[in-house]
């Protein structure tokens, strides 16, 4: 798989920035996915930051194991619930517009062609409000 690190100062930022932005969505309640969250960084700070429903999903069992090891460490395993699944899958397992926002650091598209294109168009299907995505300039 194609994966990169979520640096924590940029984590922090991205949250923070999302929380400055749509705080009222997620207030009331929103819930947010982290689409393809690999070690939960942007999930854990979401629920950190007070997010009512914080789902991570992932394709890499390895990278979930992860995911919930941090949320364990960070006391916030209850408040992330992660799931596998592959945003290329003829059917997410997600609904769409299941969610209020998507937050995601996706593969660049460095390795495999158009995968960024695909986290993308998976976001869009799952988020009813706003999307956030990290991505490579060069």
């Amino acid at each position: 798989y194609e994966q990169y690190v979520t640096s924590p100062s940029l984590a922090a930022r991205t949250v923070f920035t999302m929380f400055a932005q749509d705080g009222d969505v997620l207030d009331g309640g929103g819930a947010v996915v982290d689409l393809g969250c690999g070690s939960g960084m942007l999930g854990i700070g979401c629920a950190m930051l007070g997010g009512a429903s914080v789902v991570g999903m992932d394709i890499d069992a390895d990278a979930l194991s992860l995911a919930l090891e941090n949320a364990e460490r960070a006391d916030l395993s209850d408040a992330l619930e992660l799931v596998q699944g592959d945003v290329n899958a003829s059917r997410l397992p997600l609904r769409p517009k299941s969610a209020d926002i998507v937050i995601m650091n996706p593969p660049f598209g460095t390795r495999t062609k158009g995968a960024d294109v695909q986290f993308l168009r998976a976001a869009v299907q799952i988020a009813s409000y706003s999307v956030y995505s990290l991505h490579k300039t060069s």
